[in-house]
């Protein structure tokens, strides 16, 4: 019984809250979320917990350079003003 009790809740619970309380890497390759950087348990969600970022930080995440970070950036921009526009 308290097997799936202890199932129950790890099923209510994102698999990223999972990594954090336990204090593990991500190994799900295929999960949305799942970037190839350790010191965010490789999860974006976690990654993006941990404050404020540079554009080099960042780019380091996503094994990009700090321009193209830039670039992107531009181009969201751009995008939400546009939709706040119409």
């Amino acid at each position: 019984m308290k097997k799936t009790k202890k199932l129950k809740l790890i099923d209510d619970r994102a698999c990223y809250s999972l990594h954090e309380f336990y204090n593990v890497n991500c190994e799900k390759k295929t999960c949305k979320n799942w970037i190839d950087y350790t010191d965010g348990k490789n999860c974006v969600i976690i990654a993006s917990k941990t404050g404020p970022k540079t554009l080099q930080e960042i780019g380091k995440i996503y094994n990009l350079t700090r321009m193209r970070i830039c670039q992107i950036e531009k181009n969201i921009y751009q995008k939400v003003k546009t939709v706040l526009q119409d």
